[in-house]
C-alpha cells in the first residue's frame, strides 16, 4: 500500500504545482469569515445562503483545549496550517490525484462555544461535496478527540 500512496502523492505533488497560489492569503473580514463563492464548491458555517450553509463546530470544553484539539486534528488528517491566530486558523488541503487545494478556514467564537468553519475550493465550479465531507470528517474526529 506504501507504494500505491506514494504514486498517488506524487501525482497530487505534481498537479498541486500547476494550480495558482490565491491572489491574497484567506483571512477574516469584519471579524468573520469569508463568504463562499457563488458556485457549488465550499461551505461556510457564518453563510446564511442555506446552499452553502453547514453547522459550526460545537464544544463545551475550555475554549484553549477545543483550539489546541483543532490545530492537532486539521494537522493530523492532512492539513498544512499556513496562519495559526488566537482566534483564527487557515489551512490548505490537498485533493489526492487532482492535486486542487481547498482553504479551510476556523474561527473561534469563545462566548458562543463555537468554532466557526469555511472550508471552499480555490479553483472550479463543483467540488462533488468533498468540501462538505471534509468538515464533516474534522467534526466527528475534533467531536471524539474531545471526550478523549
Amino acid at each position: 500500500m506504501d507504494i500505491i500512496s506514494d504514486a498517488i502523492g506524487s501525482i497530487t505533488n505534481l498537479f498541486s504545482a500547476l494550480w495558482p497560489q490565491p491572489a491574497e492569503d484567506p483571512k477574516l473580514v469584519n471579524g468573520k469569515l469569508r463568504p463562499c463563492p457563488g458556485t457549488p464548491n465550499g461551505v461556510c458555517s457564518e453563510s446564511t445562503n442555506m446552499i452553502v450553509r453547514i453547522d459550526p463546530l460545537r464544544f463545551t470544553n475550555s475554549a484553549e483545549k477545543a483550539w489546541a484539539v483543532l490545530k492537532r486534528i486539521v494537522e493530523e488528517n492532512g492539513g498544512v496550517v499556513h496562519k495559526a491566530e488566537n482566534e483564527y486558523l487557515w489551512a490548505a488541503f490537498l485533493v489526492p490525484v487532482f492535486g486542487f487545494v481547498d482553504d479551510v478556514e476556523f474561527r473561534l467564537s469563545a462566548e458562543e462555544g463555537v468554532i466557526h468553519v469555511r472550508s471552499s475550493s480555490r479553483l472550479g465550479f463543483s467540488d462533488l461535496g468533498v468540501n462538505r465531507s471534509r468538515v464533516e470528517h474534522l467534526r466527528t474526529a475534533f467531536r471524539d478527540a474531545l471526550k478523549a
